[in-house]
């Protein structure tokens, strides 16, 4: 996109209130996406649904997610980032006032389950417009060295609202009800639109040597023929599916087979939601720094295999006595909060690694690509999760979650990536610094 020499003139501190509105809209879609499913057992009861059909439905949100992140993505790359935000927000809070009207149970009445589907797909079809548009915005408002910390402080909006999810849909749903959850959830999305209105703008002038830079890396053809870019972007989806293991069906797991409290369950979800976003923060600043992104993601994708194969086999050993030990109960607890902080701490420095790759000026479509394949697996997931649980239990819930980060290792990060990292770092500082 041009820009025109009218454009408003912004102070270089402008950035970090364009980097607020992005995690403001994230974080609105977020508190949906990921705090809806930490209702799951009262949703399961209030639109009296079983196993199989309460994972269909969680994961409609997730198809319709990865259906419009690429066309959102390259809307973005070609209007940019503050049309899209805008009409995605907006829309996705009309959206959901409609279900709190129409979509939601009450005492003397059940909607449909084509109602509830329908909501929970619309709403994610215009809701996929964030994620895409906001790491667009990043990519073009920060230099190459503040990429890594910004693009994860982007990134945690996504644990920083399934934790404010977990802490505060399931009390309004079980006090409120439905109604007041779809009605909440309407209203921070017309406020984060109300942030990217005020803040979010493109850059008024091009940085000449940040583009010459990534001229050089951002592939000619495109991030849709570029088979760099779509092994990264198979690799972060597949990594994805133990993360929403947690998310959609954690609850249901500290519920069924660990017999946990109501309170127990809210504090583990919430613990693993803040502790995914601290470790989100940390990683960006801290690869940013040692520039070893490629190492990091596969320290992370060794340890998802470990921790969840160890869950596995925790299960596995308390087999029917769970509810007959505390000791149980609590491993189980810390095991699986520690799963989920580790398989979601990655997300921010393999994102921006994919961006950095295609290019700031088409972070839209590779993001897009990514968010897609993301959103696939967040349906395949829970949909999967009821017949795995049929064939042989929590184990191969937790096997299978383990299988898929050993799966999607090689893929996001080739071994030979790992040893040419220190190479290519100083390749990357000699083209930066000649090109300034």
């Amino acid at each position: 996109m041009t820009h025109s020499s009218h454009s408003p003139s912004f102070s270089p501190r402008h950035r970090w209130k364009v980097l607020a509105a992005g995690v403001a809209a994230n974080a609105a879609f977020s508190v949906a996406f990921s705090g809806i499913p930490m209702t799951a057992v009262l949703m399961r009861t209030g639109y009296q649904l079983d196993n199989a059909t309460l994972g269909l439905v969680l994961g409609l949100m997730g198809l319709g997610i990865a259906v419009s992140e690429l066309p959102w993505g390259l809307l973005t790359d070609r209007w940019g980032d503050r049309p899209v935000l805008l009409l995605g927000l907006g829309s996705t809070a009309i959206a959901l006032l409609a279900m709190a009207l129409w979509a939601a149970p009450g005492a003397q009445h059940i909607p449909g389950l084509g109602w509830l589907a329908a909501g929970l797909l619309l709403v994610g079809l215009l809701g996929g417009s964030v994620n895409g548009a906001s790491g667009r915005a990043v990519m073009t408002w920060f230099d190459a060295g503040e990429r890594g910390l910004a693009m994860s402080i982007r990134q945690t909006a996504v644990p920083l609202g399934g934790g404010i999810g977990a802490l505060v849909l399931p009390f309004v749903a079980l006090h409120f009800g439905f109604a007041a959850l779809y009605g909440l959830l309407a209203l921070l999305c017309a406020l984060s639109a109300a942030m990217s209105w005020a803040w979010v703008h493109e850059p008024p002038i091009v940085r000449h040597a940040k583009g010459a830079a990534e001229t050089v890396a951002a592939p000619k053809s495109g991030p849709l023929r570029d088979a760099r870019v779509w092994r990264i972007v198979l690799g972060i989806g597949i990594l994805c599916a133990p993360q929403f293991a947690v998310l959609s069906f954690g609850t249901v797991f500290l519920h069924d087979f660990g017999h946990a409290s109501f309170a127990t369950i809210t504090a583990t979800m919430v613990f693993t939601q803040v502790g995914a976003m601290v470790m989100r923060v940390w990683s960006g600043r801290w690869t940013d720094r040692r520039r070893n992104r490629p190492a990091y993601l596969r320290a992370c994708s060794a340890l998802s295999v470990a921790l969840f194969a160890g869950l596995a086999v925790l299960v596995m050993a308390a087999g029917t006595h769970v509810a007959d030990s505390s000791a149980l109960r609590i491993a189980l607890v810390v095991l699986l909060a520690v799963s989920g902080v580790c398989v979601s701490a990655w997300h921010g420095v393999a994102y921006t690694e994919l961006a950095t790759l295609a290019g700031a000026a088409r972070a839209g479509t590779a993001l897009g690509m990514a968010n897609t394949s993301v959103f696939l697996v967040c349906f395949v997931t829970p949909f999967s999760i009821p017949h795995l649980l049929a064939l042989q239990g929590w184990p191969l819930v937790w096997l299978a979650a383990s299988a898929c980060a050993l799966v999607a290792m090689p893929l996001l990060v080739p071994r030979a990536a790992v040893v040419a990292a220190p190479a290519d770092q100083k390749l990357a500082k000699t083209a930066l610094s000649r090109s300034t």
